[in-house]
């Protein structure tokens, strides 16, 4: 059974190279939803790498991508 892609990584560790691109991402106000999605791990797998690894990501309600 193939995965989807955004939850192809779901079972896997994070690697360091994953942990950097999510705090890239949150630098760039991108949504968990689509960090999910680029990195294959699901919504909430994200914002606990998040909490874990002290990256903030902007709340939900705010406009994505600085707007």
């Amino acid at each position: 059974m193939v995965l989807p892609q955004s939850v192809s990584n779901a079972e896997k560790p994070w690697t360091e190279q994953e942990v950097a691109r999510l705090g890239e991402y949150a630098e760039l106000n991108i949504p968990p939803c689509v960090i999910g999605i680029k990195l294959g791990r699901p919504e909430i797998a994200v914002q606990q790498k998040a909490t874990e690894a002290g990256i903030t990501l902007q709340p939900a309600h705010r406009p994505p991508y600085g707007g």
